[in-house]
């Protein structure tokens, strides 16, 4: 298990705390809760990008939360997905392999794998403003994948895809995730999502102390 402990976050007008929370360290583990409910803020306070009080993640005996941003080697998307727009979808996935100092090797291996598995052949030298919502969301995957992460973290990831197009990258993503073997909390609000997806669920109330 993965196990954070001590989260505390204190804004204006929001407060929220976890104690102890313990995430699988293997499949998809599903965060539900409403809209505002802090979801997302969680999310970003385990990437190392939202301002806390306290925090402690650990796994496999190290504390991640000690780490900078850059060494706790996660992979996130969010649902506006982020995508650099004045660069191609293969851009756009060889600058987070750049970025993490990814050897070459293990990077055309692992790139042809994902273009593969994505679908991403057709469109891989396309600009990231010109993508369908379908097409920048597989880019998405595929730069949050590509360096192995010891984590990846979706925040929404399906919400702006139509019906279709949500249901079939929901299966490309438990394929990815179990192909890769890699561990994975994702945030959501719907329960179909969560029933399909999820190895483990964890409704957000049942693990803050302090929530309004």
């Amino acid at each position: 298990m993965s196990t954070i402990e001590n989260l505390k976050i204190k804004k204006k007008n929001f407060q929220l705390s976890i104690k102890h929370w313990e995430i699988l360290d293997e499949g998809i583990h599903v965060l539900m809760g409403p809209s505002g409910s802090g979801k997302s803020t969680i999310l970003k306070a385990m990437i190392g990008i939202e301002d806390i009080q306290s925090l402690n993640w650990f796994y496999k005996g190290e504390d991640l939360a000690l780490l900078p941003v850059e060494k706790r080697n996660l992979g996130a998307v969010f649902q506006t997905w982020d995508l650099f727009p004045h660069m191609t979808a293969f851009e756009n996935v060889k600058f987070a392999a750049d970025v993490r100092k990814m050897k070459s090797d293990d990077f055309n291996s692992q790139w042809e794998w994902l273009q593969e598995k994505l679908k991403m052949k057709t469109f891989a030298s396309t600009l990231a403003d010109r993508l369908s919502g379908g097409e920048k969301q597989r880019t998405a995957f595929a730069r949050a994948i590509v360096t192995k992460p010891r984590f990846l973290l979706l925040d929404e990831p399906f919400s702006a895809l139509d019906a279709d197009l949500r249901h079939e990258s929901r299966l490309l993503l438990r394929d990815l995730v179990r192909a890769q073997k890699i561990p994975t909390l994702m945030v959501t609000h719907d329960l179909d999502e969560a029933r399909l997806l999820a190895d483990k669920m964890t409704q957000i109330d049942e693990v803050t102390e302090i929530l309004r």
